[in-house]
């Protein structure tokens, strides 16, 4: 196998527009972890399955994987600064922040375009990335306009 020029790589991927989530989760001492992510896709509707990953490097990893529920929130385009906030590194990204208990007890945040509440169903290794499954125990949308990610930059729908 060649060698692969990992930024040119990373740049033909930002080709491809997606959704902007913010995945949240409690962990059984009570910690909240909660952090941006664009890899949310739908795999089945019977039953009902979604799926996201995560960085085997990332600090939040250890409670994603021992949770038994997630949520996951489908930012609005009027939410960029949120999805900022949750992407920076900083320990606690719940300070300061409004939220309320799913029925699972993961956060939901306000303002969402929709929400997924989801069993931790499953878990795949892809590469350096661990694939989550989640299995929707429930779910919610409301009419707003999602923020949207492409070639690096936020992104909105045209108006039609």
């Amino acid at each position: 196998m060649n060698e692969l020029d990992t930024r040119a790589f990373r740049d033909a991927l930002g080709s491809f527009a997606t959704g902007v989530t913010i995945v949240t989760a409690k962990g059984a001492d009570g910690m909240l972890a909660g952090l941006t992510i664009n890899s949310f896709a739908s795999v089945s509707l019977d039953p009902p399955l979604v799926l996201w990953s995560l960085s085997l490097y990332s600090p939040s990893l250890p409670i994603f994987q021992n949770c038994s529920h997630y949520a996951i929130n489908v930012l609005a385009q009027d939410q960029v600064a949120l999805s900022n906030h949750f992407a920076a590194g900083q320990t606690d990204r719940f300070a300061g922040r409004e939220f309320t208990p799913g029925a699972c007890g993961a956060p939901l945040l306000p303002g969402c375009c929709a929400w997924f509440e989801c069993k931790n169903e499953m878990r795949h290794a892809g590469g350096d990335h661990l694939i989550f499954v989640g299995l929707v125990e429930h779910y919610r949308k409301e009419s707003r306009p999602p923020l949207l990610f492409q070639g690096g930059q936020y992104r909105s729908l045209a108006e039609s």
